[in-house]
């Protein structure tokens, strides 16, 4: 009976010293040691991914994608259309991204893609303006639409197959923070006289912030919307 009593305090101390043990490794030294060599070697990954204007104020994440959008007629209205503030660059098409406010930070709504299949709403396998309402081909349809509308300029057209897929069609994410070079290319004209600046100087812009495949092979060449507007930004302001 001693014998037993005995046996199970020195089980139980043993487990209460091994919980001891674990928590101070595992919930304390542990997290201090990931967190600290995080801060010391990756600090900007750690932290988010910031990005910063000129000022040294946080804008968002390079992450994350954000929205440029023109400050809504009712705010209380929750139907009202969102209206793409044409001066800035515009993402991709995004149910996930929120409105962007005039300083640049962001509000996220949700993430995710449609789900659709790449032919729904397809009219003998090609996407047209009979496609039915509500399905992606309508979406695509219309989206095509609104950026030939939104960004030819008294001296230039957008012509149809000038529209890349990433224009009219969201990431899987619904909070892709880039956009291809050509998309980006489509809109110079647009920005460019939105803002009063030279076409060339616009190109220039596009192409300073173009980042090539990783590594050289991996991924595709792509623009970062939040940092290429930023950049707009300033030279607007200059």
């Amino acid at each position: 009976m001693n014998n037993s009593v005995s046996s199970t305090v020195r089980l139980i101390g043993a487990g209460l010293r091994a919980l001891l043990v674990l928590t101070v490794i595992c919930g304390v030294i542990y997290p201090l040691a990931v967190t600290g060599i995080a801060q010391a070697l990756f600090n900007d990954k750690a932290n988010g991914s910031e990005i910063k204007d000129k000022s040294g104020q946080v804008v968002g994440s390079s992450l994350i994608g954000q929205s440029y959008n023109l400050p809504k007629k009712d705010p209380n209205d929750a139907e009202e259309a969102a209206r793409p503030d044409l001066k800035w660059f515009q993402p991709r098409p995004s149910n996930g991204l929120g409105s962007n406010s005039v300083n640049m930070q962001y509000s996220l709504i949700l993430s995710g893609a449609s789900n659709r299949s790449a032919d729904n709403g397809a009219v003998g396998g090609q996407c047209t303006k009979d496609a039915e309402e509500g399905t992606l081909c309508a979406q695509v349809v219309a989206a095509k639409e609104a950026v030939i509308a939104d960004n030819s300029t008294a001296g230039h057209t957008v012509k149809p197959e000038d529209v890349p897929a990433d224009a009219v069609t969201s990431s899987g994410s619904g909070l892709d923070p880039h956009i291809s070079p050509a998309y980006a290319k489509l809109q110079i004209h647009r920005v460019a006289e939105q803002n009063k600046l030279d076409v060339k100087q616009v190109e220039k812009l596009v192409a300073d912030h173009t980042t090539g495949r990783t590594l050289g092979f991996m991924g595709e060449p792509r623009v970062n919307v939040l940092e290429l507007n930023i950049a707009l930004k300033a030279l607007t302001k200059s």
